[in-house]
């Protein structure tokens, strides 16, 4: 099973939204997957997203366990980018994402899962980005 490191910092903004309790996910936002929030073909494997859901769906099957009972579910694609020795911390009240190897994201987006389909749904949201 993989792990996850949270700092004292980073515990207490995940606290202070109350997520503790929460089953998040934990994905990288490029725009292609379901919950993408605001990522880009361009921005692949530099920019994360954290998921709030009421369940799990089946192809976030990894379990990436930290420290107080606080877990985040992953899926194979997602690992590509994450990759090992994950670490998520704080600074200037932003949540962080590092593996052993280097900085991911200063900046994790937070959203919750029923609130993305509901914008993706109203067909009035037509904007288009790209690089």
């Amino acid at each position: 099973m993989a792990q996850i490191t949270i700092t004292p910092a980073a515990l207490a903004i995940l606290k202070q939204k109350e997520l503790t309790d929460k089953t998040m996910l934990l994905i990288t936002d490029d725009a292609g997957g379901k919950y993408s929030i605001d990522g880009g073909a361009c921005s692949i494997g530099g920019k994360f997203s954290i998921i709030i859901v009421d369940e799990l769906e089946p192809q976030y099957d990894i379990k990436l366990e930290g420290p107080e009972g606080i877990n985040f579910y992953t899926s194979n694609y997602d690992m590509t980018f994450l990759g090992d020795g994950l670490k998520l911390d704080a600074k200037y009240g932003a949540l962080r994402l590092s593996n052993s190897n280097k900085l991911l994201d200063t900046f994790l987006g937070i959203a919750d899962a029923k609130d993305i389909l509901a914008y993706l749904d109203d067909k009035s949201n037509t904007e288009v980005g790209n690089c």
